[in-house]
Formats: C-alpha cells, sequence, structure tokens
C-alpha cells in the first residue's frame, strides 16, 4: 500500500463517518421527539469527538508528507484533506466536541422560541454558541481575522472584505432597480387555500421536472427546509403554509437544486473529499438558478399554472401571464427565504453585516434583535412585526453557520453567469421548461458543472462551465431586464 492509498481508505471511512452524522441532522429536523434534543446533543457531539480524532490523526501528516500524486483528481484529493487536517489540528478536541453538542440543542431551543414568538427563551443558548464560534474562530484565524476563519469553512479563499466589496458593486442597482419596481403599478398576487396534500403532490411534481433521483432520496417537511446528504442518500424537505402555496414549491425547487448538485457528482468520488459540493457558494449558484432562472422564467410559470389548475381547480389570477407576474411579485417582505429576486440580496447584507459584527465582538447577543429591527427598518421600511419574521426566523445561527449567509449571494452571482452561459449554448431551454421538462438545462449544468465534485476551487469550476471568470455583471443584467419586461418599466 502507497501513501496515499493508506490516506484514501482512512479518509473513506471518515467520509462515512461524516455521513452518519448529517444523518443525525436530518432526523433532529424531520423526525426526531421534542423530548430527545438534550440526548441527541450528547450524541452528536460523541460522534464529533470521533470525526476530530481521525480529522487529526498524525497519521494524516504522515501520509500528506509521502503522497505522491499521480493525477489531477489525486492532487484535488490531498488538497482538501490537507486544508481540512490543517484547520481541525488548530481547534482543540473539547472544543469542537462541545461547539456539535450545544449546537445540536440549541436547534430546538431555538425552534421553540421560534413558535413562542420569545427571543428571551432562545438569546442564553445562542451567547454560548456565539461564544464557541468566537473560540473557534480565534483557533483557526491565528492573527488573521475571526470573521475570515469562519467563512473560509463555506467558501474557501472568500474573505470579507471581498464580499463586502460585492455587496458594494451589487446594492446600488439592487436598490434603483426596487425603487422602479416600487414606484410602478403592483400585479395581483396568487390568493385562495390550498390544501397541503395538493400541494404535496405538486411538489413531487416539482423535484421530478428537474431532476431528482427520487431511488436516492425523499421528501419531508421540516421547519426551515433544507437538503441533506451526498451521493446516493440525498434527502430533501419543505414546508407547507395552505395559503402560501409558493413557499412550498420554490422551497422544493430550491433545494432540489442542492440535491441534484450532490446526486450529479461523479461516482468515482463517493466517500472522498471530492464527493461533495466544492463550496456553499458554488452549491447555491445551483439551488438558485433552479428556483430563479429556470422555476420563475415565464416558460416554467406557464406550465406550473397549468399544474395549480388541474390540481386545484380556477385560481385568482386570470391567466398564465398574470400568474408569472404573481410568481415574481416585487414587494418588501420579512422572510428572506419567501424574498423576490430583487431584495434577496439585501436580506443577506443585513445578515451579513450583523454576524460579522457578533463574531468581531462589536454586538453582542443581548442586542442583537434591537440592532436587527433597525436595520430592517433602515434597509426596508417595515417595523418587524414578530420575531419569527426578524431575528428568529433563520436556523442557522442556533446551528453556528457563522460565514455562511454571504454565500447565498456568492451563489446568486454564479448562478446569473451561469445562465448566461447555459443559455448561449443550449438551445431549446426554454422550450422544455413550457413542458415541465428541465432536462435541457439540468443536463448542461451537470456536465460542465456538477460532475465536478470539489475537483476544482470554487471561482476556477464557475468560470470553467462559463467560459469567463464570474461577475455580479451577468446577475444584475438578467434582473433588471426581467423585471422591466414584468412591470414595464
Amino acid at each position: 500500500m502507497t501513501a496515499y492509498s493508506d490516506l484514501m481508505a482512512f479518509q473513506r471511512d471518515t467520509e462515512a463517518l461524516g455521513q452518519i452524522a448529517g444523518r443525525l441532522g436530518w432526523d433532529q429536523e424531520t423526525m426526531m421527539p421534542r423530548g430527545a434534543a438534550d440526548q441527541r446533543g450528547d450524541e452528536t457531539g460523541a460522534i464529533e469527538g470521533i470525526l476530530h480524532a481521525r480529522r487529526t490523526d498524525p497519521r494524516i501528516g504522515e501520509w500528506l508528507e509521502a503522497a505522491e500524486p499521480q493525477d489531477e483528481v489525486e492532487r484535488a484529493q490531498l488538497r482538501h484533506i490537507r486544508r481540512t487536517y490543517e484547520k481541525q489540528t488548530r481547534i482543540p478536541a473539547a472544543l469542537a466536541t462541545e461547539i456539535a453538542r450545544v449546537t445540536s440543542v440549541a436547534q430546538g431551543v431555538w425552534a421553540g422560541a421560534r413558535r413562542a414568538e420569545k427571543v428571551a427563551d432562545f438569546l442564553p443558548t445562542l451567547a454560548r454558541v456565539v461564544a464557541l464560534k468566537r473560540e473557534e474562530a480565534a483557533a483557526l484565524a491565528g492573527n488573521g481575522d475571526l470573521y475570515d476563519a469562519l467563512l473560509d469553512n463555506y467558501e474557501p479563499g472568500a474573505t470579507a472584505e471581498s464580499i463586502g466589496a460585492m455587496f458594494d458593486r451589487l446594492r446600488p442597482r439592487l436598490v434603483a432597480l426596487a425603487d422602479r419596481i416600487l414606484g410602478a403599478p403592483k400585479p395581483a398576487a396568487l390568493t385562495g387555500q390550498f390544501p397541503a396534500d395538493g400541494q404535496m403532490r405538486v411538489t413531487r411534481d416539482l423535484a421530478q421536472a428537474f431532476g431528482y433521483d427520487w431511488n436516492r432520496g425523499r421528501l419531508d417537511l421540516a421547519v426551515h427546509p433544507f437538503s441533506s446528504g451526498s451521493g446516493n442518500d440525498v434527502r430533501i424537505t419543505t414546508r407547507v403554509v395552505e395559503e402560501e402555496p409558493f413557499n412550498c414549491f420554490y422551497s422544493t425547487i430550491h433545494e432540489t437544486g442542492h440535491a441534484c448538485y450532490e446526486q450529479a457528482i461523479d461516482q468515482a468520488y463517493l466517500l472522498t473529499p471530492l464527493g461533495n459540493g466544492v463550496s456553499m457558494g458554488v452549491h447555491e449558484s445551483q439551488s438558485r438558478i433552479y428556483e430563479n432562472q429556470m422555476g420563475r422564467s415565464r416558460p416554467f410559470t406557464g406550465w406550473l399554472f397549468g399544474r395549480m389548475q388541474a390540481e386545484f381547480g380556477a385560481l385568482s389570477v386570470r391567466d398564465a401571464d398574470a400568474f408569472h407576474a404573481a410568481v415574481n411579485r416585487v414587494q418588501p417582505g420579512y422572510i428572506r427565504t419567501e424574498a423576490d429576486e430583487v431584495h434577496y440580496n439585501l436580506h443577506v447584507m443585513l445578515r451579513f453585516d450583523l454576524e460579522r459584527q457578533l463574531i468581531g465582538g462589536a454586538l453582542e447577543v443581548a442586542d442583537l434583535e434591537a440592532a436587527w429591527n433597525a436595520r430592517f427598518l433602515k434597509d426596508f421600511g417595515a417595523a418587524v412585526d414578530r420575531p419569527s419574521h426578524g431575528v428568529l426566523q433563520d436556523v442557522h445561527w442556533s446551528v453556528g453557520l457563522f460565514g455562511y449567509f454571504p454565500t447565498y449571494s456568492l451563489g446568486n452571482v454564479y448562478a446569473g453567469c451561469l445562465n448566461q452561459a447555459m443559455r448561449a449554448a443550449v438551445p431549446g431551454i426554454d422550450a422544455g421548461l413550457a413542458r415541465g421538462d428541465a432536462s435541457a438545462a439540468t443536463g448542461w449544468l451537470r456536465q460542465n458543472l456538477q460532475r465536478h465534485g470539489g475537483l476544482y476551487e470554487p471561482g476556477e469550476v464557475v468560470a470553467r462551465a462559463c467560459g469567463f471568470a464570474p461577475s455580479e455583471g451577468p446577475l444584475l443584467d438578467y434582473l433588471e431586464a426581467k423585471f422591466a419586461e414584468i412591470y414595464r418599466l
């Protein structure tokens, strides 16, 4: 056995254990009884302790030193293993275990506080999470920026400075577009009652339309929709509100984008570091292009209009054009996951600024709700009416995902570039979408981006697919053209 093959055999078991840990997380958000929360925290902490010990095993350093990669794939495998090893060896085992335990329990505390609309019920737990994440950031950063150290976990190579500069370039055109739209007549919203069982039948058809492989996945309900797993076990969730079917439908399409990325990765990479999406920014590019550039396009909403009529009978909007306008209705709202494409990135900017201040110590947890409410009023012109519409709406901070939020906007930027390149390369995309068939588009994405998994660095895999370096321009051009047509600007 060579050093490389010894290392990869060891890594395969580590990856398998990581998948088991992820399955515990899926169960916690979908099926676990509430009374099991503390026990699940101990279970999660125990598995994290084992994983941390494996990821910091001194033999990894020896194997990395001795390994002689023979090709591009082996070099990429070693790059990922080395990056993880260098990070994990900076984090004390007791800290890694405690973060896993506390964030597992915190998720249930957050869900309970959200149901009760009581921020005070969550703040002590969140304060503990923030303290632990600050400690982790300090261990990872050395003399560097604390927030950058956490951001790098989700988007390798990104920095708060680069993300902030991206937001500075996005904000002026987004705000100007929103102002123009809000000054125009509003299209009618879709109204009515849409029973849960009917929504779930439609949502399964939506996942099918975008290529989700049911033999390697399943659909369940969760408080906050998510996708979980990789390879041959990739699960999605959605949520149902009977008065708001688009909430269910577009959450499903979004999570299907994540899941199809994982399902499409080359099977040769299964249970290796290359067998997962390369970064959360690239992952979000897939969920967002499925949800928006495809799922909210005029051809696809025309098909969805017919599918909803078949399921629910006559709708409150008169025809497919009015339905398309209703799907893409622009208005300031409280909820990020339900935000229109124009306002969505403004929601992310709010979270980015607040969590950066939290990790850096400029903002304390006790002051977070007031800071959120003040910023929301400034950016969206409305006062937050209840905590579940404000600081309690997202699960991310409860589970310690500091540094994750900016990848949503980075994903939007990548999606804008991919959409431009894809439509230039593939004729007939819209004709297929009009039939409820996204295979022309998803096939291009699978071939040009998804199958590579972690083979290339994030910006590189997008640039290879597009044929040009990613930038904000294609996204902004797409948004301005789309909404100018809908709103007759």
